[in-house]
């Protein structure tokens, strides 16, 4: 009998080592003897017998099965892994026989250690605590079905990037210093940190959220195992929240209803144009000036400054895009980053002299995520789209475009009050309510993003093609004769 013993539960590099060993050498599954007691010594005894065979090799998707077996509890998963591994030589195709019983096996281990990693995800509750410099430091205790923490571990360092924090196992410990993650032995339970403040918070919000006329006590159970419930600070209330449900629900049914949240919208719509109407900017200056003021949604909280159009006063040509970027809101001007440069260059080469333009934005303060010291771009939502819309419709009755042109699918919605497919919607003259002629085309930071170069040169010549058609439906100044190129 050939005994191998592994340095650690979780030691698959061992555990590859040694079978690739044994299967050299021939040393069938019944032979082998898996043992784990953290000695570095991987094989116990000398092999006795066997012949040699031809090196062969192994399909990926036996690796990813077996890397993640080996995190499941079961005493058998090394044996059933080299007994796979055995067979492999001489069933090329073993893996896809869903039926065989050691294949089924593998693949039921494999499941449920995936499913105790989203658990681990879902159910981890970190504590504010200090750490013995003082400062700031998340800690969690967690106790995985599985050996599943340090696979995890880089989900939460890169959720939780900006803060200090361990999760504590009886496994296996991990702690983020916002640079690294390290690893130490595992922990016992009192040595996690005592409830803190922001659990009665917690629990208020997870209370406020329960709505018992859907509640499934069964399915709910079974995303929320009972095994997890004394590490959740919301557990406490779940046996009083699932005992008045019933009285709860027959409460919500009795009651009026209420008035729907579509009216309540569309009343405070009412009233804030309202508001604004009464000071409708009739220059661009006074829309400029306006916009600093502006409170028409929440985006001027977080941006350095309203960012208004920029242009001739009558230009012939505004075009439209999505929102300032960085660049846009430090500077207070629109298209200056990166995809201004992109637009400048694209309006040279389609014959566009870029002082006859109006630039401009749907949106008009900045909306982005901070992550670190990073202002990460965020797509408007039709929310905000539609509150910016009053100082889009005032530079627009101002300048009195002839020809607009949507920059992208968001100035799309914002300039035709509709959905319009940028790649459908191309070289098209869509006519407007106010006398002027639509065309949507790419946002110039999309052609910024496009990896491949062959599809980005494509597409920069089809934004220049678009500008190009723009331009030629604008009609010349009185007194002119148009010339086209």
């Amino acid at each position: 009998m050939q005994t191998v013993r592994l340095a650690s539960e979780t030691d698959f590099a061992g555990w590859r080592e040694a079978a690739r060993a044994l299967r050299a050498r021939s040393v069938p599954p019944e032979a082998v003897l898996w043992t784990v007691d953290g000695a570095a010594d991987l094989f116990a005894a000398s092999v006795q017998g066997g012949e040699e065979s031809r090196a062969f090799s192994v399909p990926r998707e036996f690796l990813e099965l077996a890397d993640l077996v080996a995190l499941h509890r079961s005493d058998e998963r090394f044996a059933l892994m080299y007994r796979l591994l055995w067979r492999l030589g001489g069933e090329a195709d073993l893996l896809r026989i869903h039926s065989d019983p050691d294949v089924h096996k593998a693949r039921g281990l494999a499941k449920a250690v995936s499913l105790a990693a989203h658990k681990m995800k879902a159910f981890v509750r970190f504590r504010l605590t200090a750490d013995p410099h003082g400062e700031e430091t998340y800690v969690a205790w967690f106790e995985p079905a599985h050996r599943v923490t340090e696979m995890t571990a880089p989900f939460f360092a890169r959720r939780f990037s900006s803060m200090n924090f361990s999760i504590l196992t009886p496994d296996l410990c991990v702690h983020w210093d916002t640079q690294r993650l390290v690893a130490t032995p595992g922990a016992d339970a009192a040595d996690a940190p005592a409830e803190d403040a922001l659990e009665d918070f917690w629990r208020t919000y997870y209370a406020s959220i329960f709505n018992p006329a859907r509640l499934k006590v069964g399915a709910m159970q079974k995303e929320m195992p009972r095994r997890y419930w004394r590490n959740l600070p919301e557990a406490r209330l779940i046996p009083d929240l699932i005992a008045k449900a019933e009285a709860r629900t027959s409460t919500m049914v009795s009651q009026a209803p209420t008035v729907p949240d579509r009216v309540i919208r569309a009343v405070q719509r009412t009233n804030r144009d309202a508001l604004y109407d009464g000071l409708a900017p009739s220059t661009l200056e006074e829309v400029q000036a306006g916009l600093q003021m502006c409170r028409r949604c929440d985006l001027y909280r977080d941006a350095t400054q309203g960012v208004a159009g920029e242009g001739p006063a009558r230009a012939r040509l505004m075009l439209v895009g999505e929102q300032p970027g960085d660049h846009e809101d430090l500077a207070g001007r629109p298209f200056v980053g990166p995809a201004g440069q992109v637009l400048d260059r694209a309006l040279a080469a389609a014959g566009v002299p870029r002082d006859q333009a109006f630039v401009t934005n749907a949106v008009k303060h900045f909306k982005h995520d901070l992550r670190g010291k990073r202002r990460i771009h965020q797509t408007p939502t039709a929310g905000e789209l539609n509150a910016c819309r009053w100082w889009l419709d005032a530079e627009r009755r101002i300048v009195r475009p002839r020809v607009i042109v949507a920059l992208g699918a968001t100035a799309g919605l914002a300039v035709f009050g509709k959905a319009t497919p940028v790649a459908k919607a191309r070289q098209q003259a869509i006519q407007l309510p106010d006398q002027a002629k639509g065309v949507v085309t790419y946002h110039p930071s999309y052609l910024l993003r496009l990896p491949d170069p062959d599809a980005k040169a494509r597409a920069y010549a089809q934004f220049v093609d678009d500008l190009k058609f723009a331009w030629s439906l604008c009609p010349p100044p009185q007194g002119e004769v148009a010339r086209r190129a």
